[in-house]
């Protein structure tokens, strides 16, 4: 039977994981199993690069905290050897790293995730790594109103143009 020093350590893991879980943009469960120390070096360090916190915790602590959190449906997914990729501030960022590693692993598995409330399952979380960045959808934005502007402002030029007669403004001297 476990200590009371020991249940308390545990709550208090489980406390700080369900806070760490409702402030964060997304979080992606894997099963790790089978990769080696050096490519789990290199896939934390570009976790930790893109400010994703990538931890192994025992899946009935995840369980615990995604249970007070709301994540219910993450428990089907705690099976096995799991680790937690947590993102604090982009959603996308930590799907799309463990995508990547995980088409060049095959023991590497994306299990589930969670982003802005809803729980994903693997194809979810696949899909999500599938979406660009926040720049890249800024950028597309921003380029589909400069060319809607230009738009305007060509056919404003050519309706200018018709009513002086399709005569060009005289050189100044």
């Amino acid at each position: 039977m476990a200590s009371v020093q020991i249940l308390e350590q545990k709550k208090a893991i489980v406390a700080a994981l369900a806070e760490k879980i409702k402030a964060s943009a997304s979080g992606i469960l894997v099963d790790y199993k089978g990769i080696n120390v050096e490519d789990d070096t290199k896939l934390r360090a570009e976790l930790r690069k893109a400010g994703v916190e990538y931890t192994v915790i025992k899946n009935t602590l995840i369980a615990k905290a995604c249970d007070e959190v709301g994540y219910e449906a993450l428990r089907d997914s705690l099976k096995g050897m799991t680790a937690l990729a947590i993102s604090m501030d982009d959603p996308v960022v930590a799907a799309k790293i463990l995508a990547n590693y995980a088409k060049d692993h095959d023991n590497f598995v994306l299990k589930a995730g969670y982003v802005d409330g809803r729980t994903l399952d693997a194809d979810g979380v696949k899909a999500l790594a599938e979406t660009p960045s926040k720049e890249v959808l800024l950028g597309r934005i921003l380029g589909s109103l400069q060319s809607s502007l230009y738009g305007f402002v060509y056919g404003l030029q050519a309706i200018i143009d018709k009513a002086e007669g399709g005569a060009e403004a005289p050189a100044a001297e």
